[in-house]
């Protein structure tokens, strides 16, 4: 069977590039399509055979993919699949977008519906005039996003919270299956940590970004300031000084590591504070696996990942108070390592390639 991946475009790392890592150990010799590629900030797709877009040609767009929303559309459209007889399309956006034969199989594993047309459009145009100035832009581009979303032949979401949005935006059913953990990453959880200078902090892991605010970096900074309490930062991203200028020097931004130092981090961490609400939060289950708890917003994946009081714990508002609350009772000792760890094995690479399988028996 000839299979072809495709992803949005191939600009940063995160979880979602994490999954096409995954699904790069299952089909070893797919092609990944996307809208644009840029080799200096995806060093993690040197090993994939890479197919861009129309859109590759001019350099800009290649790490201001905010400026590409309208035209996405088409240059999804304009790649030919007829060589292949699976294509699984990995995507928040428009990758989803593709058309293919009636030989040619479409699995669409969703990341959430288009965010900033969707659930976070009130977060993407808060500004009124902005609103206002697009609003022809985004009418298209849910009409299309709408039409797109039946040109999958399946639905896997990586979340109940994800497969809920699918219902609610697209009026499809999906199978869950939750992303896993890589492999090499989840390899070195078994091993001893290195040691770590700095004893008794907390850990946020995420990309820097104010276009990707839902993440609410700024929520653990400002309650880190309240309480005291010592937080380390791991993780890069265009808006890192504008960051760093809202903390105080008990906030430490360490930038992108390698994984031996993350997962020492991580094992090394009282715990792992996720304070946005996402659609999964793979973050959270590496920390699980490393037998670390984790104090979350009590919304999206985390309620899928945490056990209440087990494994960690929630703060029930996007407030420095209600986080605050939480960090100053916070007792690292009322959670056992190994309960954590089991319940990270629940996002294992063979799980993950085990419910795959199965899912692709059943449907394909």
């Amino acid at each position: 069977m000839k299979v072809a991946l495709v992803y949005d475009r191939v600009n940063k790392w995160g979880g979602a590039e994490r999954i096409l890592l995954a699904l790069q150990s299952i089909f070893p010799d797919a092609p990944l399509f996307t809208s644009v590629y840029d080799e200096k900030k995806a060093v993690w797709a040197d090993n994939f055979e890479l197919k861009t877009s129309f859109l590759q040609k001019i350099h800009f767009f290649r790490s201001r993919h905010e400026f590409l929303a309208g035209i996405m559309p088409i240059a999804f459209e304009s790649f030919d699949f007829s060589d292949f007889d699976l294509v699984i399309s990995v995507t928040s956006e428009s990758a989803k977008g593709i058309i293919t034969s009636p030989k040619t199989r479409h699995i669409c594993l969703c990341l959430t519906p288009t965010r900033y047309l969707w659930s976070g459009y009130r977060d993407y145009f808060k500004n009124p005039v902005f609103k206002f100035i697009t609003r022809p832009l985004v009418s298209y581009l849910r009409m299309w996003d709408k039409i797109a979303s039946y040109r999958p032949d399946e639905y896997i979401a990586i979340s109940q919270t994800v497969a809920s949005r699918i219902k609610k935006y697209y009026e499809q059913e999906s199978t869950i299956i939750y992303p896993p953990i890589l492999e090499s990453l989840e390899k070195l959880m078994d091993l001893p940590a290195q040691n770590i200078e700095q004893k008794n902090y907390f850990l946020v892991v995420s990309r820097l970004s104010r276009h990707t605010a839902y993440k609410r970096v700024d929520l653990a900074i400002r309650a880190a300031k309240r309480t005291g309490v010592f937080l380390i930062v791991i993780g890069d991203g265009k808006d890192k000084q504008y960051f760093k200028n809202m903390a105080d020097e008990n906030v430490a931004f360490l930038g992108n590591v390698d994984d031996n130092t993350l997962v020492s981090y991580y094992k090394n961490a009282k715990a792992l504070i996720f304070p946005g609400k996402e659609d999964f939060g793979l973050v959270m289950a590496e920390a699980q696996r490393a037998g670390t708890p984790v104090i979350a917003y009590r919304a999206g994946g985390a309620r899928e990942i945490v056990k209440e009081g087990v494994t960690g714990e929630f703060f029930d508002k996007q407030s420095v108070e209600s986080l605050s609350s939480v960090l100053k009772s916070f007792k690292r000792s009322r959670y056992n390592t190994s309960t954590c760890v089991n319940n990270g094995k629940r996002f294992s690479q063979d799980f993950f390639e085990q419910k795959l399988k199965e899912f692709m028996n059943k449907y394909l």
